[in-house]
This record gives structure tokens, C-alpha cells and sequence, in this order.
């Protein structure tokens, strides 16, 4: 294992365990495009923001309004 794979390895390794709770078991037997998709950041201000509608349908469908 190169010293470079093995720095980013301990450094992903430790941000599982703080941010995510994993073991390093759980950690070694995610694989890259798990570990890609629980660490993207989504853009929410890509999407439209719900209108008035929307938000009082929502909110009557939960029971919150």
C-alpha cells in the first residue's frame, strides 16, 4: 500500500467513525461508490423552493398545520 492511499485511507477511516459511527470493519468493506455517495452534498438550491401550496398541502397531509 502506498503512503499516499494509506494517509487518505487513515483520514477517511476517522471522518466514518466521527461523522457516521462506523467500526473500521464497516468501513473496509464499503466500497468507493458507497462511501462517494454518503460524503456528496447534495445542491438544494438546484431545485425550485416549494411554493405556499405546496408547503400548506404538505402540512395538512402531516397533520402539522
Amino acid at each position: 500500500m502506498s503512503e499516499r492511499f494509506a494517509a487518505g485511507a487513515r483520514r477517511l477511516a476517522g471522518l466514518a467513525t466521527r461523522q457516521f459511527g462506523w467500526t473500521p470493519d464497516q468501513f473496509w468493506h464499503c466500497t468507493p461508490a458507497e462511501l462517494a455517495a454518503i460524503l456528496t452534498i447534495e445542491n438544494p438550491a438546484s431545485e425550485d423552493p416549494l411554493s405556499r401550496s405546496e408547503l400548506a398541502a404538505l402540512m395538512e397531509r402531516e397533520n402539522n398545520g
